[in-house]
């Protein structure tokens, strides 16, 4: 009896929305990681704006702001490669997670004080490392990197990851597993 296998198990067996999953995803978050890192004191600046990390001491803020792009580095290039895919997924996921009901907040916020005509035309520095965003447009590239993350961590799919290419076994000449020695 043969299984039949749903669309989406078959598409990700071709290994294609996990890679272009993992070069969108980790090519974001490596082009805002460096936007971030060109110049911490602004990131600085717009973190301390959500209020959501103590102020005292303020080495802490300091030491958060400094290593919150280095992670999203990290993780992007893990991405990117293809190495430990589920854990800088996951990671890239939760920053996105936790991040965004405070964009929306603030967004909010902004709204409530009556300088917008609409909510997606509210307009501000979100601390994402481009400048002033439109919301609308900001909760759909979040909404779009949240959905490449969750491909990143459910998917099974190695295709062209360091990780899968490093947990190659050797195979002898003949194309047969190698014999364990001392057996």
């Amino acid at each position: 009896m043969q299984v039949r296998r749903g669309l989406l198990t078959r598409l990700d067996e071709t290994g294609i929305p996990l890679l272009i999953a993992r070069l969108a995803v980790g090519g974001m978050f490596a082009y805002l990681a460096l936007l971030k890192l060109s110049n911490p004191f602004e990131f600085l600046k717009q973190v301390n704006q959500y209020q959501i990390f103590p102020a005292d001491p303020p080495q802490l803020m300091n030491f958060l702001s400094l290593m919150l792009p280095y992670l999203e580095l990290i993780c992007a290039a893990a991405l990117i490669f293809g190495f430990l895919l589920r854990g800088a997924g996951a990671t890239i996921l939760a920053m996105l997670l936790f991040f965004c009901p405070l964009l929306v907040y603030r967004a909010m916020q902004e709204y409530a004080s009556g300088a917008f005509p609409g909510f997606c035309w509210v307009k501000f520095d979100c601390g994402c490392g481009t400048g002033e965003v439109f919301i609308c447009r900001k909760l759909l590239e979040n909404a779009a990197l949240i959905v490449g993350s969750l491909i990143t961590v459910l998917s099974r799919s190695r295709f062209l990851c360091l990780e899968a290419l490093l947990r190659r076994r050797p195979r002898a000449a003949n194309g047969l597993e190698p014999a364990l020695s001392g057996a």
